[in-house]
């Protein structure tokens, strides 16, 4: 009878050699272990992962609620659990997946808040000139700014670019997304020339194959490109909430506001589901209604 901790363990080191990120990982095993921890109380033995029943794991989503934890982050926990039992049910560790059978709570649709064109090129322009405030590596941060905005990457996508990856002449970029897939998405003129500029004044030992480097010289991190484009978007904006994911959601709501189908832009972000990308839609009729509302005379 298999351990609930050693079953969770052998899940993850599943996931790492299915090549999922580091990032899946770690929410995957923060959500396993706090599954782990309520079935561990002080003083009584925990279940065995074959001993986890229906009534056990509804007993679980219950404590869930019972906490006030959001629909967003039972939804995610549950997803985890699921992942797992769906993982030892085909290695034949336990004989029913009984967690196909816990009810999904309902998600409130959220939609993503976008910069206007107006706002993401005033800050792409106002971090060009140097006029916020004295950059030590403008070139580099211009650079990934124009990529996140010009080819609606992931941070993690973009920190994980390697000098191989780019080809400025033609224009295109492969980028590895979730899961480890890899995808083409073209750069714009813009983008090009900000990566050229970089690559002029980058300095690294011919062994470091990451495009953007930190001060050391090493791959730059998402943590750090975060905490600079939060600053950046402060310093112009005084909006504190952008964040690179914003410059993602204003690349597939401006493309798709100005005529792109909707499948491309699913290909470009590298949504497996068209579900996913079609939140967009929904961004682009809520703009409608405002520019209906600010200018229709009966409005």
């Amino acid at each position: 009878m298999a351990a609930l901790r050693s079953s969770i363990a052998k899940f993850l080191a599943e996931l790492a050699r299915r090549g999922a990120s580091q990032h899946t990982i770690k929410n995957y095993g923060s959500d396993l272990d706090q599954f782990a921890e309520y079935f561990e109380p002080p003083g009584q033995t925990a279940p065995t992962i074959d001993q986890l029943d229906l009534a056990l794991l509804r007993e679980w989503l219950a404590d869930l609620y019972d906490r006030g934890l959001s629909s967003v982050s039972i939804r995610r926990k549950l997803a985890a659990v699921r992942a797992m039992f769906k993982f030892l049910k085909e290695e034949g560790a336990i004989r029913q997946n009984e967690a196909t059978r816990l009810r999904t709570p309902k998600a409130k649709q959220r939609l993503p808040e976008v910069m206007s064109e107006e706002k993401t090129n005033l800050l792409l322009d106002s971090v060009e000139s140097g006029s916020i405030v004295e950059l030590p590596s403008k070139e580099r941060d211009m650079a990934f700014l124009e990529l996140l905005y010009g080819c609606g990457i992931r941070v993690s996508e973009l920190v994980g670019i390697n000098l191989e990856d780019i080809d400025l002449r033609e224009g295109w970029l492969r980028v590895r997304g979730k899961g480890n897939k890899e995808r083409q998405v073209p750069i714009g003129e813009r983008a090009v020339g900000a990566v050229e500029r970089y690559l002029d004044v980058r300095s690294a030992p011919a062994s470091e194959r990451a495009l953007f480097l930190n001060s050391r010289g090493a791959r730059l991190g998402d943590r750090q490109v975060r905490r600079l484009v939060k600053l950046y978007a402060l310093l112009v904006t005084g909006d504190s909430t952008v964040h690179p994911h914003s410059f993602r959601h204003a690349y597939a709501t401006h493309l798709l506001t100005d005529g792109a189908d909707l499948r491309a832009i699913q290909e470009l972000l590298g949504h497996a589901r068209l579900s996913t990308t079609q939140k967009y839609t929904h961004v682009s009729l809520k703009d409608l209604q405002s520019v209906y509302d600010r200018a229709h005379p009966k409005a």
